[in-house]
């Protein structure tokens, strides 16, 4: 199999293009699940607070004789703490059910528009990456808008931003912004839970190199340049999307899969999520 490329963060930090995701994954499975990833070659994790498996994944990092150098973890501070004070107190908490000294990333899960605090917390972010505790800061779900108040605010410049983005959600615009800004763009739902599997634009390129649809929409966001980490609990799809690294695609393939795009959302609106 190819090896997962590293995508070089804004700071300097490089993360595994390719990752596990473990949303909605049962606390119960996230452990073998975790473990099975690492097995397989995966070395980037991806969860958050609410996800409630981060005790899980520390257990995971912990049975592996991997070197701690060699894995990537990220997590999310959840909505209801955000605001300076509780942001460190919510980070101390993931801390220790992860099992970890130093994060690789933490993200501002939403950016909760009406409740307007996400830059109290961007600056408590910012003092524990100054303290040493996190390696890299981002956000997730941000809006062009929210990101513009965090320049025009002269705080550090995210290292990315993970978005909702999948074949009927391109996200021309604001993937747009963040390479304008040096922001990486990390894609969750990348397979859009499925319901573009048949989309001829997909059928077609998979036909064409033997592969699944889910293979080559990774194929696709990593030909992008996103970063991405599909969730699967069972181990012949883990290891079949690892194997999406070997799959290139053309460019008029990149263009019909881009094509699909009906800027359709499967999960929350950010805008009105808070």
């Amino acid at each position: 199999m190819s090896a997962i490329r590293d995508i070089a963060l804004n700071d300097g930090v490089s993360i595994p293009q390719l990752g596990l995701g473990v949303f909605q994954v049962d606390p119960a499975e996230t452990q073998a699940n975790v473990e099975t990833a690492l097995e397989i070659g995966y070395r980037h994790i991806d969860t958050a607070k609410i996800y409630g498996n981060e005790a899980e994944v520390g257990a995971a990092l912990s049975a592996s004789d991997l070197p701690r150098e060699d894995l990537f973890v990220t997590t999310k501070l959840w909505n209801s703490d955000q605001g300076h004070d509780s942001t460190l107190r919510a980070f101390d908490t993931s801390m220790e059910k992860l099992g970890l000294d130093v994060l690789d990333l933490y993200l501002i899960h939403w950016p909760t528009p009406q409740k307007d605090t996400f830059v109290d917390t961007w600056k408590a972010f910012e003092q524990l990456k100054a303290d040493g505790r996190i390696r890299s800061i981002g956000v997730s779900n941000f809006r062009v808008e929210d990101l513009q108040k965090l320049l025009d605010a002269g705080l550090t410049v995210p290292s990315v931003n993970q978005i909702e983005l999948h074949p009927a959600l391109t996200q021309t615009e604001l993937r747009a912004f963040h390479d304008e800004h040096g922001i990486a763009t990390e894609a969750w739902s990348p397979l859009a839970q499925g319901q573009v599997f048949e989309e001829p634009a997909i059928t077609q390129v998979a036909q064409a190199h033997g592969a699944s649809p889910a293979q080559v929409i990774l194929a696709w966001h990593l030909a992008l340049g996103n970063i991405v980490f599909p969730k699967s609990v069972t181990p012949q799809r883990i290891a079949d999307n690892f194997a999406a690294t070997d799959i290139e695609l053309t460019p008029d393939e990149i263009r019909s899969i881009s094509g699909v795009n009906r800027d359709e959302r499967i999960g929350p609106d950010p805008a009105a999520f808070n």
